[in-house]
């Protein structure tokens, strides 16, 4: 499977945000119900939604430490090649100012 871009990565986490958030109001809201087959449901579901929202919070706490590690090797980088990342950096300005130029 191919890699998520962050933009993905992020749209994705805030739609399991909501969800998770959509089924919490749910459950609040069938707390009334009192039979055995619906409490046996409740149960099921507040387990469920504990479970996904670790596994969300750990899917946040990767994304940010590989988002760390990437700035952090891109700082060494440009620490130990600072004329590449000036030349990579006015190469990649000059592209974008002649595409902003041709409007």
């Amino acid at each position: 499977m191919a890699e998520m871009t962050g933009m993905q990565r992020d749209k994705l986490m805030a739609d399991l945000r909501v969800v998770v958030a959509d089924a919490e109001e749910l459950l609040k809201m069938t707390a009334g119900e009192v039979s055995e087959s619906s409490r046996g449901l409740r149960e099921r579901m507040q387990q469920r939604l504990h479970e996904a929202r670790s596994n969300l919070l750990a899917l946040q706490e990767t994304a940010t430490e590989k988002a760390k590690a990437a700035g952090h090797a891109a700082d060494e980088y440009v620490h130990e090649n600072p004329w590449r990342a000036i030349a990579a950096g006015a190469g990649i300005g000059l592209v974008v100012g002649l595409l902003i130029g041709r409007r």
